[in-house]
């Protein structure tokens, strides 16, 4: 028969996806021999045959808790439901991850009408047997049988009312009795039955509880935000109760070896006098600081002190413990790894490397690469209280609030005076991008997290929430509307892009700081990884963060922002709209020196470093007015006949935009194609870039142009496109009469490109994966259509494990990229291979790129140091298989 039920005595620290983490740590403690009341454990195996059974407990449970419950009563010398000294126990749950107030606790349980009486008669303390027993009548009902809780808090607070006194400590032995008759009455009236007298019966439920309450709503939420499988089961922990309400000599608390909020090494904690575990988080009476406890009980503190750096020298981390005081003696509860905050986390991991307790790569392993965003933006208060509006896509980390505005040209206007605006649109387009820049942060009710909103607003460091389709947008009367609350243009919002949630007015911040040990990290991460971390950057100012951020070079220059600048975007138009092929080159000839500008400078900022340009990608039409805008426009003149000339212009421009229309413009006429019919513009681009090469080698700056081909799926494309690039670099270094290195490559992102990837690596210096458009090409989705509308439901439901343009789908498009890179590297073992799509920045994607023999990602300035310390743990997690 499955052994199910372990003692305290039984397990390790090693046992903890058997036992549970909190059993683990108490069989630890108790094993190192610490003062831990006795226990048993229930195993996580039991709970997930309780679901295979169809929440039955599996045979033999039943029986195996009855022995260790006898075990207990040898222990401790007491009979469990005994009207004359009742052994009493805890209930708790424990998973094997640390799931911090997911799940749910009973306390004083075994507990009668009888067993009360007794434990007053042994204590001498009737008001402390009955302060037990309306605890657990409430306990038992809320986390048992569902009564809420709210109905247990009323009936005390009246009860409180009527006796004139303000705290619970207040109310007498009589009026403790009245209190237990009306949660009992509580219980009948929602359960229908009388409060079980039999403690076996208590026991049996609080199991089925505790079981139950791995699938509760919390539960399941909390696993799906922090990537914990659903299949690990929690286990119950049954432990002798000990009293912290027994009297001024008790009390309890819960501690942290150091402080979790900064990483101080000062014991940081609360604890109540004449309390039980549940009132110190409940906020029913205010808890005292650890350190008063040193006046109150100094014996006790001492021994507590002793206790918390014993542990966490035994664990070697940070501590997270739960303790109680009954009557002048210590017990330890609870001994976990403590949450903290991102600062802290790096505080205590370095410390802990100069204190000679880890070492430089545990280090790194302790540190959650995601946590290091939080140090680099600006984010909401934990404390604060807000109101919360809408919920939409978190697609970019930091917290802005501002007055809406609904155009780019006025978000220009007013952020460069100054002013904090939000630019809330319905989605965002390149040429939105000069209201982007001085906004705070963008809200849009549609697009995805590789979005253009959500792409844009992460290379410069801002926030931004999209798809957040609860909120209606009425652009004409400036205002937008959720549910029946309207928010007109100059309201104050904040918005908060690591949520995704948009609140009403101004919410407090805090404010990011990066000390001497966030830099210490990085340090010892570079000096551990082997994959290159590079940035996706298209201006100086950007390359500039990137390089400050410790990025070696630039993974993806996009050219297409550069052509939206207001100032040139008409003189793109023109050139599109030129009907030959000696009008577009007219045009061309404006644009090329303002390109030269461009990459001039990007290449300096970036000196010393490859930096990888990619030509010109879009459709055309993403240049051009909208249909429907100039139909309006046209509507209003024929109907005002103002301007007849302004007329018949606006129709032709009409024509030719319809004519350059699309069904599908993601899979048309974009990328290499463009080069292939329009080879002036590639040409162009081309001359630009080795234009600005030839003058800062002149000037002795070291430069790497890298010049990417993209959208490449037939291997004659890059060929054809390669000739145009080294042909204008040839002459260029004749006419110039210099030399300089470049390199030519291609941006992978079609599933065929993949499966040619030998044939293609014949033309290739470089593959660099565009993660984002290959998963649409992989899956078939729309990108902004599938985040917007179906992705969230195929995650909540399981179809997916997580959102696939946010984090590498390995089992399928990782088939791919394994191949192409295989096949790439047989037919060329010089090409170097990085990844420049979204996912260059997601930890369990760099493992991936890692595994996969990548030489380098790339991804937005200010994920670039979440990137460093990923790719070490990649090297440290990969070295140790």
């Amino acid at each position: 028969m499955t052994k199910f039920v372990y003692k305290f005595t039984e397990g390790n620290a090693d046992m903890r996806n058997l036992l549970g983490g909190k059993g683990a740590n108490l069989a630890e403690m108790t094993r190192i021999g610490l003062p831990v009341p006795p226990g048993i454990i229930v195993t996580t195996e039991a709970c997930l045959a309780f679901y295979q059974q169809g929440e039955q407990f599996p045979d033999g449970l039943e029986d195996q808790i009855r022995q260790g419950i006898q075990y207990l009563e040898q222990t401790m010398g007491k009979k469990f439901g005994d009207v004359s000294d009742p052994l009493l126990v805890s209930v708790r749950s424990g998973a094997p991850i640390s799931m911090p107030g997911m799940m749910d606790t009973i306390l004083n349980l075994g507990l009668t009408d009888k067993s009360v009486q007794g434990l007053a008669d042994k204590t001498g303390n009737e008001r402390f047997a009955y302060d037990c027993y309306r605890r657990f009548i409430q306990m038992f009902g809320d986390v048992a049988m569902k009564i809420p809780g709210e109905k247990f808090e009323q009936a005390l607070t009246d009860l409180k009312a009527a006796k004139g006194v303000k705290l619970d400590t207040d109310l007498t032995a009589e009026d403790l009795k009245e209190l237990v008759q009306q949660f009992k009455a509580i219980y009948q009236e929602h359960v229908g039955d009388s409060f079980p007298e039999d403690p076996y019966d208590q026991l049996l439920a609080a199991v089925h509880a505790v079981f139950a309450s791995w699938n509760n709503e919390r539960a399941k939420v909390y696993r799906r935000l922090n990537k914990i499988p659903d299949d690990l089961g929690t286990a119950v922990n049954i432990q002798t109760m000990v009293f912290g309400n027994m009297g001024q000599t008790s009390g309890t608390g819960v501690a942290f070896t150091r402080n979790p909020a900064t990483g101080e090494n000062v014991l940081y904690g609360e604890y109540l006098i004449n309390a039980q575990g549940e009132d110190v988080v409940a906020g029913i009476r205010t808890p005292e600081p650890i350190a008063h406890l040193k006046d109150e009980f100094p014996a006790v503190y001492d021994e507590f002190h002793r206790v918390a750096e014993l542990l966490e020298d035994h664990y070697r981390d940070l501590q997270d413990i739960e303790f109680t005081v009954q009557e002048g003696k210590l017990y330890i509860l609870q001994t976990r790894s403590g949450k903290r905050t991102a600062a802290a986390a790096v505080k205590v991991a370095v410390d802990m490397v100069r204190e000679g307790k880890i070492s430089r790569e545990e280090a790194l392993l302790r540190i959650d690469p995601a946590q290091l965003v939080q140090l680099m933006h600006r984010r909401i208060d934990p404390e604060a209280q807000v109101e919360v509006l809408a919920t939409g896509l978190p697609a970019s980390p930091g917290a802005a609030t501002g007055k809406v505005v609904f155009s780019a040209d006025e978000a220009e206007v007013r952020g460069n005076n100054g002013e904090a605006v939000i630019l809330v649109r319905t989605e965002t387009t390149p040429d939105d991008i000069h209201g982007l820049v001085p906004a705070r942060g963008v809200l849009t009710s549609r697009g995805g997290m590789t979005s253009h909103a959500a792409v844009v607003a992460r290379g410069m460091g801002k926030p931004a929430v999209c798809g957040c389709e609860a909120i209606k947008i009425d652009a004409e009367n400036e205002c937008f509307t959720v549910d029946n609350i309207t928010v007109k243009k100059d309201d104050i919002i904040t918005i908060d892009g690591a949520t995704g949630r948009v609140m009403l007015g101004a919410v407090p911040m805090i404010e990011p700081e990066l000390t001497g040990d966030f830099e210490t990290i990085l340090a010892w991460a570079d000096e551990i990884r082997t994959l290159g971390v590079r940035a996706n950057a298209d201006t100086p100012r950007d390359a500039t963060q990137a390089r400050n951020f410790g990025a070696t070079g630039i993974g993806l220059c996009r050219t297409e922002h550069m052509f939206m600048e207001p100032s040139r975007l008409p003189i793109v138009q023109e050139m599109i709209l030129a009907g030959t092929p000696e009008g577009r080159r007219e045009f061309l000839a404006k644009l090329l020196p303002i390109q030269e500008e461009d990459f001039y400078g990007i290449l300096k900022a970036m000196a010393g470093y490859p930096v990888t340009i990619r030509l010109l990608d879009p459709p055309l039409h993403e240049f051009l007015p909208k249909i429907e805008d100039l139909l309006v426009e046209i509507t209003e003149l024929r109907v005002t006949k103002k301007d007849p000339a302004r007329l018949s212009q606006l129709q032709e421009l009409l024509r030719k935009v319809r004519a350059l229309a699309e069904f599908n413009p993601m899979l048309g006429h974009r990328g290499c194609r463009l080069g292939v019919t329009f080879p002036d513009v590639y040409e162009m681009q081309a001359q630009a870039i080795f234009n600005a090469v030839s003058r800062l080698v002149k000037e002795g700056v070291e430069v790497y142009p890298e010049i990417m081909i993209p959208l490449v799926g037939i291997p004659a494309e890059l060929e054809l496109m390669r000739e145009v690039v080294v042909r204008v670099a040839e002459e260029t270094k004749q006419r110039e009469k210099v030399d300089f290195e470049y390199k030519v490559g291609t941006m992978i992102e079609l599933p065929r490109a993949c499966l040619v990837a030998d044939k293609i690596a014949a033309h290739a210096d470089f593959f660099s994966f565009g993660t984002n458009d290959l998963t649409q090409t992989t899956f078939g989705f729309s990108r902004d259509d599938a985040e917007g509308k179906f992705l969230p439901t195929y995650i909540d439901q399981k179809i997916l494990k997580e959102n696939p343009f946010a984090v590498l789908d390995q089992e399928g498009m990782g088939q791919l990229i394994a191949l192409a890179v295989q096949k790439g590297r047989s037919a060329n073992s010089e090409l170097h291979i990085g990844i420049c799509g979204e996912h260059g920045g997601d930890p369990e994607s760099i493992d991936f790129c890692h595994r996969t023999g990548f030489d380098y990602v790339s991804c937005s300035p200010f994920r670039v140091p979440v990137a460093r310390l990923a790719a070490a743990r990649a090297e440290l997690k990969n070295r140790k298989k």
